[in-house]
């Protein structure tokens, strides 16, 4: 079977209900397992934060994800990644760092990401060469370093 085709958009104010509803179905288990306290307006700040990187994720033209990533001085930043838990287990998330990783590895600069402890995705981001550089009491900064490519 073919793998569906990812089509990424800036996001707009219109996809507000989209973005909280998916943040609510995607985070809302991980935030209460690490007891990291969450209600509409932190879900909203979140969203919110570094609004001009958000794009959804489109799958045969419906939202399917949230995707936030910036380049700055240190190299990559993921800062958000969400994926539809219908759609997850599905290598979606997959396919979205690593088109990331590939501009990084050709740029030779790392890419990172914050993690919460108890988010499973941490398995993901381990087996695409992510590691753990700090910690929190709830969350992990994880780095990987750029492969082959050359320094910019």
């Amino acid at each position: 079977m073919p793998l569906p085709e990812l089509i990424l958009r800036p996001a707009v104010e219109a996809d507000l209900p989209f973005l909280l509803d998916l943040r609510r179905r995607t985070m809302e288990p991980h935030l209460r397992q690490d007891g990291v306290p969450f209600d509409e307006a932190a879900h909203m700040r979140r969203i919110r934060y570094h609004w001009e990187d958000a794009r959804i994720v489109l799958i045969d033209q419906a939202p399917t994800g949230l995707f936030k990533v910036r380049h700055d001085e240190a190299g990559w930043y993921v800062i958000q990644i969400q994926v539809d838990p219908a759609r997850q287990g599905q290598g979606l998330g997959a396919r979205l760092l690593r088109g990331v990783l590939a501009r990084a590895d050709e740029g030779g600069e790392a890419t990172r990401l914050y993690v919460l402890k108890g988010n499973p995705a941490r398995r993901l981001y381990e087996r695409l060469g992510f590691a753990i550089q700090e910690e929190t009491d709830i969350e992990f900064l994880m780095r990987r370093p750029p492969r082959g490519g050359t320094a910019a």
